[in-house]
């Protein structure tokens, strides 16, 4: 099964999946997108050895031009890791159910627009929350309502900074992100 990695930013998630699948004999990371040409993820990836396609707002929501790419690298499935823009229609619909995000808080809490990346972990220690966490879930049309396909979560003290309660949840992503990604995998024939 080939999978594309889409990232906007740093990518350790990016570089997390590529390497948890490297020897998989059923799982391929195939192709990483991203829609900035400067996400550090492209360059993790590219270390890999895996391919990468950079595709900005209008290139990414042009069917023509985004259902050529993933029919170039024969792409089953799509996980979200860091990737900002929302996803176009016609791609859920091309991949229902076989689009997934992941989002470093506890959804529904401190999910939708604006609410990606330390705004959530500021959000959360505005809000004085006692945890945190990270959900995988499937995408939909509307930004991070998709079905819940797993949660996990931490505690936060009182004296945590928003960068404290942003590296404890990190910490749940690079555990646990691969394992549900796989997990759902198995799911399709």
């Amino acid at each position: 099964m080939n999978i594309a990695i889409f990232v906007s930013g740093s990518g350790t998630n990016c570089e997390n999946l590529i390497k948890y699948f490297a020897n998989s004999e059923r799982v391929h990371c195939a192709l990483v997108v991203s829609n900035k040409a400067d996400a550090y993820g492209l360059v993790r990836a590219e270390r890999l050895g895996v391919p990468t396609a950079v595709m900005p707002k209008a290139q990414l929501n042009d069917e023509a031009t985004m259902m050529a790419l993933m029919r170039q690298y024969g792409i089953d499935f799509i996980v979200l890791a860091g990737f900002l823009p929302l996803i176009p229609d016609f791609l859920i619909d091309a991949y229902p159910r076989r689009i997934v995000n992941l989002h470093p808080a506890l959804l529904p809490k401190y999910g939708g627009k604006g609410m990606w990346g330390h705004h959530v972990h500021e959000a959360v220690k505005a809000a004085g929350e006692t945890e945190t966490g990270m959900t995988v879930h499937y995408v939909t049309p509307v930004c991070d309502s998709g079905e819940i396909i797993a949660q996990y979560s931490c505690a936060l003290s009182p004296d945590d900074t928003a960068d404290d309660i942003a590296a404890k949840e990190h910490q749940l992503e690079m555990e646990y992100f691969p394992q549900v990604v796989e997990q759902v995998l198995k799911t399709i024939s």
